[in-house]
């Protein structure tokens, strides 16, 4: 790219496709919190969901070892 300030190939132009008047997307709007807030309750959701898998998984081993001691227990008899 040459260094004429006449340049007109637009490169480099930064152009942004909105008036001004409805570009106004800044952080801490109200929309923002509302992503926020939404991200935060679905990732509760997803650590609840994680947490209950891995209680129904901690209970089915448990469950299946004292199985498997009840029927040692009654094998040694």
């Amino acid at each position: 790219m040459s260094g004429n300030s006449n340049d007109t190939s637009g490169q480099g132009m930064i152009v942004n496709p909105k008036p001004k008047a409805d570009n106004q997307d800044w952080d801490g709007d109200d929309a923002d919190r509302a992503d926020r807030l939404r991200f935060e309750e679905e990732q509760a959701m997803i650590r609840e969901q994680s947490e209950a898998r891995a209680a129904a998984k901690a209970l089915a081993e448990n469950k299946l070892a004292e199985h498997k001691a009840t029927e040692a227990a009654k094998n040694a008899k």
